[in-house]
């Protein structure tokens, strides 16, 4: 797995807002980008209490990525929930 653990490291490297969203470019394709995007919004809906149907009805997804997005928000320990939280009210991305 040091696959997995250098990417990481090269993410955790990466402080400057700017200097990150031109390293997302560089290795993810638009519809990659849109793709996360879209997984962390429905994320931050779902905390915000809109219900599964609303969130695929606004943002053209399918049920089944918004169940995956539940389950990771019920997650004891779950880093997204944790960082949701930590945002607090800012508007979505």
């Amino acid at each position: 797995m040091k696959h997995r653990d250098e990417i990481v490291d090269v993410f955790c490297g990466i402080s400057d807002p700017d200097r990150m969203e031109q390293f997302l470019g560089e290795v993810l394709t638009e519809a990659e980008r849109h793709d996360l995007g879209l997984r962390w919004k429905l994320m931050r809906m779902l905390k915000d209490g809109v219900s599964q149907r609303e969130v695929a009805a606004q943002l053209g997804v399918s049920l089944c990525k918004i169940t995956r997005g539940s389950r990771v928000l019920k997650r004891r320990g779950s880093v997204c929930r944790t960082l949701i939280d930590k945002m607090g009210d800012e508007a979505p991305a």
